[in-house]
């Protein structure tokens, strides 16, 4: 009797154990407010991840106080996106400058890629860009940038598509070259004017003022102007 007693002893135990387990399993709903919970930290996690670093943030208080203007991280495609170890679409690759974010598809206006920027990624969206060099982005003004003030945007399709592969081949203008796709360089401004049909136009002013170990860029920038929303003729 001794010898059943004791070799019932560990079912009874793993059979008490099973009856707590199952009294204390969490409800659908309760998993789905744990999930929400969780998806929440992550999101602050993922925030504070691609936030430029706070000395940046101080060094540039006083400009950043005027309108029209921002901070922004971007990290390299090829690390973040490809991984999927942000939730962001375009793993912070992508940044909108009209919508304030860095979610792919949004209008998104510039792309961090393999040491390059390029913009124009979707349909017939397209874009132009340049490089000014080491000129301080204060200097730098609409009436300052003629071309890409004024350019007018392709508006029926087979136009948008030669805009498109002339920008992504270079081409020149009033003696700059213009282009889709430019090299990241520290200490460098750029000046880019973003067409994405139905969504937005911009022309934008940003300087890259850090570069980081991990290859992302930190990106100081100021709206010089927005456009009426650009459409494409519909047959």
């Amino acid at each position: 009797m001794k010898k059943i007693t004791l070799a019932t002893a560990p079912i009874l135990t793993l059979l008490l154990i099973a009856l707590t387990a199952s009294a204390q399993t969490q409800s659908r709903e309760d998993i789905l407010k744990e999930l929400s919970a969780k998806r929440a930290e992550l999101a602050a996690l993922e925030k504070r991840f691609v936030s430029p670093a706070e000395e940046d943030k101080a060094t540039y208080a006083d400009f950043l106080r005027q309108p029209n203007t921002g901070l922004i991280r971007l990290l390299p495609r090829e690390k973040y996106d490809n991984d999927k170890t942000l939730t962001l679409r375009g793993g912070a690759a992508y940044y909108s400058f009209s919508r304030l974010t860095h979610e792919y598809g949004y209008g998104s206006d510039i792309e961090l890629a393999q040491g390059f920027l390029s913009t124009g990624f979707a349909g017939a969206d397209y874009g132009i860009m340049t490089s000014l060099g080491d000129t301080p982005l204060e200097d730098v003004t609409v009436e300052g940038a003629p071309f890409l003030a004024n350019y007018a945007p392709a508006e029926e399709l087979p136009k948008a598509r030669i805009e498109q592969r002339k920008w992504s081949e270079s081409a020149t203008a009033d003696g700059t070259t213009y282009t889709r796709r430019l090299l990241l360089k520290k200490n460098s401004t750029y000046l880019l004017r973003s067409v994405n049909y139905d969504n937005s136009d911009v022309l934008v002013a940003f300087r890259v003022v850090r570069v980081d170990d991990d290859d992302s860029a930190t990106i100081l920038w100021k709206m010089l102007k927005k456009y009426p929303t650009p459409r494409l003729a519909r047959n």
